[in-house]
This record gives structure tokens, sequence and C-alpha cells, in this order.
């Protein structure tokens, strides 16, 4: 971060979702408001997340190895090692990577964020999915959009209720950017354990942090018209390229990686 960078008030009474997955993950970075919405939700939230952590892990390093050099991740998280940036840059250490949150908490820990390699350039941005425009054009900044960018948008919709209209915030991310580029997304879903739904649900209602988990169905139009890649719209312990999957365990999140033709 350069000098001058403004400093943003970090509001410790109340829960953030970068801040509570921080807590499934075992991480230190957040606060007791925060521990109380992930110690209300499922046990097997904590499983969860680390699946969907090794999901992302996976689909960079594969996206990497097909050539993708650049990467948008919107939704960052507080960083816990190993980031996208070091995962894609150790397979390809000239990628440029910009990093988009909200959360005041991420953009203190963004000099994690932004140590590259000599070769690569990895930014922080500190915006708002809900306000895509603004971080079009900042990544426009560090990005070359007439080349293929991978934008990740992992853990993130499942945030935005209906009436923040995410299909329309993702649609306007994945318009902007051109052929051959592609979409990495999970999404959090009920359809595996129905039985944990209201429970979690709850958990984050408490909190007053909105969560809109999505069937099969209605995760689907995320990416219409886009051509997704083997194995397809699944859950997370299911997609894998180069290996076959382990035996097979429950999942909260739906995951994909689609081509933009």
């Amino acid at each position: 971060m350069t000098a001058g960078t403004p400093r943003h008030h970090i509001d410790t009474s109340k829960p953030h979702p970068a801040r509570v997955y921080d807590w499934l993950l075992g991480g230190k970075d957040n606060y007791p408001v925060d521990q109380r919405v992930g110690e209300t939700l499922p046990a097997e939230a904590r499983g969860n997340a680390a699946r969907n952590r090794a999901f992302m892990h996976r689909a960079a390093a594969w996206l990497a190895k097909k050539g993708l050099d650049q990467f948008l991740d919107i939704g960052t998280g507080i960083p816990t090692e190993p980031n996208l940036h070091q995962i894609v840059q150790a397979i390809r250490p000239d990628a440029r990577i910009v990093y988009a949150d909200n959360d005041p908490i991420v953009l203190r820990h963004a000099e994690a964020l932004l140590t590259s390699t000599p070769e690569g350039v990895t930014d922080f941005l500190h915006a708002d999915v809900r306000q895509p425009a603004t971080i079009l054009e900042r990544a426009r900044e560090v990005l070359d959009f007439d080349r293929p960018i991978a934008l990740s948008l992992i853990a993130l919709l499942h945030f935005l209720p209906d009436e923040e209209a995410p299909y329309r915030v993702a649609s306007t991310l994945v318009d902007s950017l051109p052929s051959g580029s592609y979409l990495l997304l999970s999404h959090g879903t009920a359809d595996q354990h129905p039985e944990l739904r209201q429970e979690t649900e709850s958990a984050y209602k408490k909190g007053a942090i909105p969560l809109r988990m999505r069937t099969r169905s209605e995760v689907e139009p995320f990416f219409s018209g886009l051509e997704l890649v083997e194995p397809g719209l699944v859950f997370a312990t299911e997609w894998y390229q180069e290996e076959p999957a382990p035996v097979r365990e429950r999942s909260g999140f739906y995951v994909g990686v689609a081509r933009i033709p």
C-alpha cells in the first residue's frame, strides 16, 4: 500500500462475512462478534469453508496452467496462506492479480496480499461488489482488459439478497471481460444438507448479515451464456481436473469454472 492510504474504521460491534469466514478457517483476524456468529453455525460450516477454499486453490492453479496470467478476485477475504496470488504466481511468476474487498480489516492486511513475485504484480482495491463499475474502472489500471482475465467470485454472491440484484452484478462484471476469460465461482447452498438450512440462516440473521443460499437452479443463471468446463456445476468436493475426486463428501457450496466465449 502506498503512503497516505486513508484509514478505514473497523466496526468491531458488527460481524462481517470476511471475518466470520476467517474464523471458520481457523484464522485469528476476527472479533468476538464474528466468533459468536461462527459458533452458532452448524459444526459442518468449518469443513465446508475449508473444502471451498481447497476448490479455489485447485481451480486457480488449473487456470494458471492453462496460461491465464490475469486474475480479478472480488470478495478476497482476510489473507489466509496460500493466497490466490501465491498459487497462481508459483505457476506463472509474471501473473497480475487484483484483489477487492469491502472489509476494512482486509485493507489493513493488504500488504500481505501485495507481496508479489518480482516479475508479477498484485494490487488491492477497497471496494464493494455492489459497485461493479467502480471495481472495473480501478482494475483497468492494473489489468489489460484486451487479454483474458480470470474473474474469481468465491463465497461471495450468497451474501447478496435478491433485492441487491446479484445476477445483474455478476453479469456486469462478466460482460466487461474479453473472449477467452473465465469465471471462477462458488456459492453457498443447503441442497446437500437441508436440515441445516434454518440453523445457518438464523446464525447469520442474528448477526445482521444477509444470507441467501441458493439451489442449483438458482446458481445456474450466474453462468448463463458461458461455457462451463468439466465437470460442470457441481459441489465443491466434486470439482477436480488433474486427479479423480476423492471419496465424496457433503458440501455447502456449488462451484463452477466457465469460459467466456
